[in-house]
């Protein structure tokens, strides 16, 4: 199943590490950007390090967010070489060259054909996601509103629609450039789980495939709507039925609507998330 959950967890609070691998999310991010501050990132750094070699982590995926700038090497020194890491995450990319860097960086260290994932989080990045998609080792592309926001002024209403220009332009790079759709961003409130609910289910609508949390209580909901329904489940696994058994070309579904090569891809997709 492709990964609904994504839980933020800070690099310097060893306690929290030891208990996020069983709240429920799909995949952990492991944080050592924004949760530590500049006089503990020493610490958060050989933290996870030594987490990593003691984690069981089963089938929850770990990504580490790695800091912007001086920082990035050693974190990415200290992390990258633990075969328990999925990925990592990149704060603050700005440009593709800064992900040509990092590709020789986990090159030169043996970190074989690690994936990684750029937060875009200015105006800039935004505007240049097609090519920082493209760029190498990139396996989707995700935004960091809160910076954003703070870049560009933007003041979402309640119905996010600010915003909706930006989260489309995403899921388009990605598209274009071939790589995994992108996983939503956090929403702040942990407490209202109705409106992580509608905004969770605008965003799938969108092409997005998961969600990041910041808090274990916001888990069940984003599994709960990138979990495809049975009746979706049916359909889907109805059309790509009869599209092999037809073997190609234009056919009709059960209820004798046209089914094309783009409605059976849409159904494969639906098909790999239940998966």
């Amino acid at each position: 199943m492709t990964a609904r959950s994504y839980l933020y967890v800070p690099g310097d609070a060893p306690g929290k590490l030891g208990k996020a691998l069983g709240r429920g999310a799909d995949a952990l991010i492991v944080d050592l950007e924004d949760a530590v501050p500049a006089a503990g990132k020493d610490a958060a750094r050989a933290a996870v390090r030594g987490w990593l070699e003691t984690a069981d982590p089963g089938p929850v995926e770990i990504w580490i967010r790695v800091n912007a700038g001086e920082t990035r090497e050693a974190d990415v020194r200290a992390v990258a070489g633990s075969p328990k890491v999925a990925g990592l995450v990149l704060a603050k990319v700005e440009t593709a060259g800064e992900l040509t860097g990092v590709d020789a960086l986990l090159t030169g260290i043996g970190a074989g054909d690690l994936p990684v994932v750029p937060l875009l989080e200015s105006a800039a990045a935004v505007l240049r996601a097609q090519e920082i998609a493209a760029a190498p080792r990139v396996a989707r592309i995700q935004v960091g509103e809160a910076d954003l926001r703070a870049d560009t002024g933007i003041t979402p209403g309640d119905d996010e629609r600010e915003l909706l220009w930006v989260r489309s332009q995403v899921v388009l790079a990605s598209a274009a450039a071939g790589i995994d759709p992108p996983v939503a961003p956090v929403s702040t409130d942990f407490r209202d789980l109705d409106a992580l609910r509608a905004s969770t289910r605008a965003l799938a609508r969108l092409g997005y495939v998961g969600r990041a949390c910041i808090h274990p209580a916001q888990i069940a909901v984003v599994n709960e709507v990138f979990t495809p329904a049975e009746d979706e489940v049916r359909w889907a696994t109805d059309i790509v039925t009869r599209f092999e058994a037809a073997g190609s070309g234009v056919l009709l579904d059960a209820a004798g609507r046209m089914v094309d090569e783009a409605v059976v891809r849409q159904a494969r997709r639906v098909l790999a998330r239940a998966s």
